[in-house]
């Protein structure tokens, strides 16, 4: 007999299993009782800084920093910052991460004394939340710059990408960070060389030197484990017309002999390639957008919008004013860019 997935805890049923002699339903109860931290916040932060500072069993206590985490409980913090100091490596990350969600400046010496921990896994979580409580800019930046020269890989390529997300904030990468990017095009680990294309390719004047990394990536020659790079990477060949990436953006867009391989990242190579004027992709975009599915007409819209598909503007603003055609902020999204966004 097929049963439907177990209905969430009331509030009272949650309190009672965070004392269960099994881990797991300690656990399980902490996420169900963060349901009632808008009307029960008191009752609900007290159990989980709780079940943080005293619970034995290491993913309860992970369980616990996450729910304070998406509470923003800032009331919290003192034992979150304890928490950095826990036995357990995912139950400091998660405590770090707590911090970084909260934002509050208070945590701001002991992330940056993370920043130069032994333990590499702290000092990239570190990378990740201290320029989310640091109040200057131009410090959380220069702490992330010298994060760059870290020994560990990972940690490099965090805070790169950490600098360059405060550069977008301000409307300009630092030049420091364009310099370290520029540096780091000859790193070692792949992983570290397409962050710094990326940044570069997006913050520097001269973006010339990062192209040969981009065109790597598209065409499968750089592979990095960072996904968020490699599909940066390849909308970056198409909006700076890397006609070197088109083999790869076709081959990742339309699969490989007769179409038998699907690349996770064939959408961002559609949107590369229309931006290219690829004729092929811009009329897949365009049918996607008549199709009987919402989710692909919303994919199809935010394609048109990153791809500056003008054809495409009158079909999207017939989807105006109608949730059920697409997603409002998605078809709003495309429009703006298009600049069509005072058509009715």
């Amino acid at each position: 007999m097929l049963r439907g997935p177990p209905l969430p805890r009331t509030l009272e049923a949650a309190l009672r299993d965070v004392s269960s002699p099994k881990p797991a339903v300690r656990a399980d109860a902490l996420r169900d009782l963060c349901r009632y931290g808008e009307d029960q916040r008191e009752r609900v932060v007290r159990a989980l800084e709780s079940a943080l500072r005293e619970d034995e069993a290491a993913p309860v206590r992970s369980a616990a920093a996450l729910g304070l985490a998406d509470l923003e409980a800032r009331e919290a913090l003192p034992t979150l910052l304890v928490a950095v100091e826990d036995d357990d490596p995912h139950v400091r990350q998660m405590a770090i991460t707590a911090l970084g969600e909260i934002g509050d400046p208070r945590a701001t010496e002991r992330l940056r004394r993370a920043l130069a921990d032994t333990r590499p896994e702290v000092r990239f979580q570190a990378a990740i939340a201290f320029p989310r409580v640091c109040a200057s800019g131009a410090d959380a930046v220069e702490a992330l710059v010298r994060a760059t020269r870290d020994a560990d890989p990972l940690v490099r390529q965090i805070a790169l990408r950490m600098a360059e997300e405060i550069g977008a904030e301000q409307g300009h990468v630092d030049a420091a960070v364009l310099e370290r990017a520029q540096a780091l095009l000859d790193d070692g680990p792949a992983v570290v060389r397409v962050a710094a294309a990326v940044v570069l390719a997006r913050g520097g004047d001269d973006t010339v030197p990062a192209h040969p990394v981009l065109i790597g990536v598209a065409n499968g020659v750089v592979e990095t484990t960072d996904g968020e790079d490699e599909a940066a990477a390849i909308e970056l060949c198409g909006e700076l017309g890397l006609e070197a990436a088109l083999p790869g953006l076709e081959r990742r867009a339309f699969g490989g002999m007769m179409g038998m391989f699907r690349d996770r990242f064939a959408w961002h190579a559609r949107v590369a390639l229309a931006r290219m004027g690829h004729a092929r992709a811009a009329q897949t975009i365009l049918r996607e957008l008549g199709s009987w599915d919402r989710d692909q007409r919303t994919l199809a819209v935010a394609a048109a919008g990153r791809a500056r598909l003008a054809v495409a503007r009158q079909a999207i603003v017939g989807m105006r004013g109608d949730a059920e055609r697409a997603d409002p902020d998605a078809i709003e999204e495309a429009l703006r860019v298009l600049g069509a966004a005072d058509l009715n």
